[in-house]
C-alpha cells in the first residue's frame, strides 16, 4: 500500500467480476462532504438506466474489441468502477443530457457498451494503476473515474465522503460512488439481500476490490447529536452483475460494516 506525495494506493487483484483499486490522493480529498448534524431520512435514487452486467458478455451480443480499439473479446471485463459510474451519472443527469452523452436509458447492453469504453479511457487516465486496458484488464480506480468523466465534461466536479456520517449526508443529495474491498461470501447475498448477514464473511476470504453504486439509505437512525448509528443504518447499492443477482441487481450493507471496513473504502460524489 504504497504512499507517495500525498496518494495512497491499494492495489487488489484484477478479477473478471471485480476490478477496483483504492487510490486516495490528499489533493481531491481536500474536498469533501460534511455532515452538521442535521436529519437524515431514508432515501433512494433509481437509476435511469437498467441493471447493467460486466459478466456474460457474449450473450450480450457485445464484443468488446468492437467498442474499444485493440482491445480483445473477453466474456467478462473488470469494469465495476465504470458501471458503478453510468449509474450514477443515469441519477445526476437530465434525459436530454444523457443521450446527448451517448448513454442510452432504456437497452442495458448499449449502456454496458458505453460503460466499457469510460473504462478504458480511466484506465489510461490513472496513472496509480500499472497498466492499462486494452490490452491488459487491469482495473481502475474510483477516483480515475470521475476524472475520465471530467475529461468528458459529463461532470463539473466531485467530492469525497470520508466517514459514517458524511457518507449517510453526501446520499441525501444524490448517489455515491463507493469503492470496497470484497469478501468470498458476498458473491452469494442472503435472501434478505444482505451481504454482511452471513456470520462467516470475515473470514471467507478476499476475493478483491469491487465499485459500486451508493443509490439509498433503506433505514437510517441518529444519535441525539445527530450523529449517525451505524448498527441502525442500512446503504442500499446497485451492483453491476445483472438484474438477476442480489436484490433485482442491488444488494444491502449495514453502515457499521462501511465503518469495519472504511480504510479500505472511497466514497465519491459526482456533481454537474
Amino acid at each position: 500500500m504504497p504512499t507517495t506525495h500525498g496518494v495512497l494506493v491499494r492495489h487488489y487483484t484484477p478479477h473478471p467480476a471485480l476490478g477496483r483499486h483504492q487510490v486516495l490522493d490528499a489533493r481531491s480529498l481536500a474536498h469533501v462532504r460534511r455532515h452538521r448534524g442535521e436529519a437524515l431520512r431514508p432515501v433512494h435514487w433509481q437509476p435511469a438506466i437498467p441493471v447493467l452486467n460486466q459478466q456474460d458478455l457474449y450473450s450480450q451480443s457485445i464484443r468488446t474489441s468492437t467498442v474499444v480499439t485493440g482491445a480483445p473479446d473477453v466474456d467478462a471485463l473488470g469494469s465495476c468502477t465504470a458501471n458503478a459510474a453510468a449509474a450514477a451519472l443515469s441519477v445526476l443527469l437530465a434525459h436530454d443530457a444523457l443521450a446527448h452523452a451517448g448513454l442510452p436509458t432504456n437497452d442495458a447492453a448499449q449502456a454496458e457498451r458505453w460503460a466499457i469504453g469510460l473504462y478504458a479511457e480511466a484506465t489510461a487516465l490513472d496513472e496509480f494503476v500499472p497498466y492499462q486496458w486494452p490490452p491488459a484488464d487491469s482495473g481502475s480506480s474510483g477516483l480515475g473515474i470521475a476524472r475520465a468523466l471530467k475529461a468528458r465534461r459529463l461532470i463539473g466536479s466531485y467530492t469525497h465522503a470520508l466517514d459514517a456520517d458524511a457518507l449517510a449526508a453526501a446520499l441525501q443529495d444524490g448517489p455515491v460512488l463507493l469503492g470496497l474491498p470484497w469478501f468470498s461470501a458476498w458473491f452469494t447475498p442472503g435472501r434478505d439481500g444482505f451481504v454482511d448477514a452471513v456470520p462467516y464473511w470475515r473470514t471467507s476470504g478476499l476475493a478483491g476490490g469491487h465499485e459500486v453504486c451508493a443509490i439509498g439509505l433503506e433505514d437510517v437512525a441518529q444519535y441525539p447529536d445527530g450523529r449517525v448509528i451505524p448498527e441502525r443504518t442500512v446503504l442500499r447499492l446497485r451492483n453491476s452483475w445483472s438484474g438477476s443477482w442480489g436484490h433485482d441487481g442491488d444488494f444491502f450493507l449495514r453502515l457499521s460494516t462501511y465503518v469495519a471496513l472504511r480504510e479500505q473504502i472511497d466514497a465519491i460524489q459526482l456533481h454537474a
